[in-house]
């Protein structure tokens, strides 16, 4: 019978107990064995846990490789904040064993004068210096300058004695690039190849010239689309004359992915993205990355206590009208976010662009018709058990068509429109779609039924 695999589950709170009793005790050794044991997510899980104190006393204690491991897992400002706590003496070495890109992440948070003395100091700068030129959120700043690159001319035995002698980390080998004699991008083979291939032949001759790459200003999103389109375990990026400057691996595409996510999460909800974790960022920063919008909202809303102002007298005269305000704009508002979130998402996956402008509200035209002739029938029967009055419940079921088509063309253009002038469209789209489909909708509403009940 075969052995069954078994997932070995860690009980964190369980061990984060145990650290902190081996720091109360002063026992820096046990904590740090412990910690040795673990791996480096679940370092990072278990570090940003403890209080500073205990931070400090128990980074005191770690190798500089798992500080480096814990440093890497961290969120920037976290990682920056941990920076400021130590002593450059004791954070040169523990820089040393980060991956470049990492190491450069970190400099590039920190004050000019103390980035440039930790990097002198360090046992490669070259490494890391030319990742400084380019912003977090490019190519450039996500690239790892810890690469082989072969040449055209080596056999696969001399390409595979390199590969030894490079030792390199598992995420870096799957793929490797092969350039020219300038350093220009001009192949790619993956391990597999190189392997099954006779020893003496030649690189040029079992590589694949068709190469995708990225140049270091394209931005992080376009990266790590690409890589997720093509099923790239990781993607060469070159200069301006195809020169290979790094590669960016799967891993990093993972982090960006998580990024942008809660980014557009948070954005859609109508808040400004957290640097931090959650509840490590203080309510006062909540507050601030909240109130913005909820101004603007509140302002935006006052426009339905202006349309209500506007038919005063229609409502006056058929008081039943309000009986179905919050049914009708509720579905309206809802049937929008739908679509906007629909959209949002086909945007961040390339599937649509702001020129599929037309296209797109088209296709949501038609199925708003569906939805709203689908949410008539059960509206005028909700009416009309509410009210006896069939030209009002004919009003309501009307109201309920023509909102759906507005709300979906509404919810299909606005993010559209944002990724045409350079908005994030989470950032426009959820609260504000919903707010404005309420005053709207109001007004269509109550345009109907001056029109049906002849008020």
């Amino acid at each position: 019978m075969p052995n069954t695999p078994v997932e070995h589950i860690i009980d964190l709170d369980k061990i984060l107990e145990e650290i902190r009793i081996a720091l109360g005790q002063n026992d820096l050794k046990r904590a740090a064995e412990i910690m040795g044991e673990l791996r480096p997510a679940d370092q990072a899980e278990i570090f940003s846990d403890l209080d500073e104190d205990e931070q400090r006393l128990l980074l005191s204690a770690l190798s500089p490789e798992d500080s480096a491991d814990i440093f890497e897992e961290l969120d920037d400002e976290q990682a920056l904040e941990l920076a400021r706590e130590i002593p450059d003496e004791k954070l040169i070495p523990i820089m040393d064993e980060m991956e470049p890109d990492e190491a450069a992440d970190l400099l590039g948070d920190m004050r000019p004068e103390r980035a440039r003395k930790l990097l002198e100091e360090l046992e490669d700068p070259e490494e890391i210096r030319p990742l400084l030129l380019h912003p977090d959120e490019t190519a450039g700043g996500l690239m790892t300058s810890e690469f082989l690159a072969l040449r055209r001319r080596m056999t696969a035995a001399e390409a595979i004695e390199a590969i030894r002698q490079w030792q390199p980390e598992a995420e870096t080998i799957y793929y490797l690039f092969v350039v020219d004699r300038y350093g220009r991008l001009v192949g790619v083979i993956n391990l597999r190849q190189l392997i099954v291939a006779p020893p003496d032949a030649l690189i040029q001759d079992i590589m694949d010239e068709d190469v995708i790459y990225v140049t270091a200003d394209v931005d992080q999103e376009e990266v790590a689309r690409l890589m997720a389109r093509y099923d790239l375990l990781a993607l060469p990026v070159v200069d301006e004359n195809k020169i290979l400057l790094g590669v960016i691996t799967f891993d990093d595409l993972v982090d960006v992915l998580e990024e942008e996510a809660t980014e557009d999460l948070q954005r859609y909800g109508g808040a400004e993205p957290l640097e931090r974790p959650y509840l490590d960022t203080s309510p006062v920063i909540i507050t601030k990355k909240r109130i913005g919008w909820l101004l603007i909202l509140f302002l935006t809303a006052t426009l339905t206590g202006s349309v209500m102002k506007l038919f005063e007298d229609e409502i006056q005269a058929m008081v039943a009208l309000t009986l179905f305000v919050p049914l009708l704009i509720g579905t309206g508002g809802n049937a929008g976010s739908q679509t906007t979130a629909t959209i949002i998402r086909e945007l961040a996956t390339g599937n649509v662009e702001p020129r599929d402008a037309l296209r797109v509200w088209w296709h949501e035209a038609r199925v708003a018709v569906l939805l709203g002739l689908g949410m008539a029938v059960p509206a005028f029967i909700r009416a009309i058990t509410w009210v006896d009055n069939p030209m009002l419940a004919t009003t309501v079921a009307v109201s309920i068509v023509v909102l759906v088509l507005w709300a979906t063309g509404v919810g299909s253009l606005l993010p559209l429109v944002a990724a045409k002038f350079g908005v994030d469209p989470a950032l426009v789209s959820g609260p504000l779609m919903s707010t404005m489909v309420d005053a709207t909708g109001l007004l269509i509403y109550f345009s109907i039924a001056k029109i049906l009940l002849g008020l």
